[in-house]
């Protein structure tokens, strides 16, 4: 019998979690692991109490013609690892993994080049998760050593040298 590796074996489960998001363009799914237990699940939507996208029939970043990866404050959802770190806690999730997988909304396909956002990222990294691991296909996927987000400070910028 061959056995599914773990990483896809939590993969898999992250994208079940994602049939739960509400987004009219990208749903994503992610689940914290720490010690070969689940720590906690998060997928994309609004936040609670608060109508969806998929209830409102229309995306606002999408009405407003906004690129894809800008602006992201004008959007209802909380973002899938967003959700899955405010439901665990610190304790549990240093040193863990986060597993993240991502479809395009409208086609059902995996996204090949699903990540974190920055604002997203930054929520990662004070997690204290060590690394993440996201789903390109089927059954292949890239593992982020957070520590290299650390040291890819994309917000730093040269210092004018007076």
């Amino acid at each position: 019998m061959n056995r599914i590796s773990k990483e896809n074996y939590y993969l898999d489960i992250a994208q079940t979690v994602l049939e739960r998001a509400t987004c009219l363009r990208r749903v994503y799914g992610a689940i914290i692991v720490s010690n070969d237990e689940i720590i906690s699940t998060g997928y994309n939507g609004a936040p609670r109490g608060r109508a969806n996208c998929v209830d409102m029939g229309f995306c606002t970043r999408e009405a407003m013609k906004v690129p894809r990866g800008e602006r992201y404050e004008l959007c209802r959802s909380v973002h899938a690892e967003a959700n899955a770190i405010i439901s665990a806690s610190r304790r549990d999730m240093v040193g863990a993994t986060i597993y993240l997988v991502g479809r395009n909304a409208q086609t059902g396909e995996l996204l090949p080049d699903a990540t974190s956002c920055p604002m997203c990222r930054r929520q990662v990294i004070n997690a204290g998760l060590a690394r993440v691991v996201i789903r390109r296909t089927p059954t292949e996927f890239t593992v982020v050593n957070v520590d290299d987000w650390i040291a890819e400070d994309d917000l730093l910028l040269p210092r004018d040298p007076d």
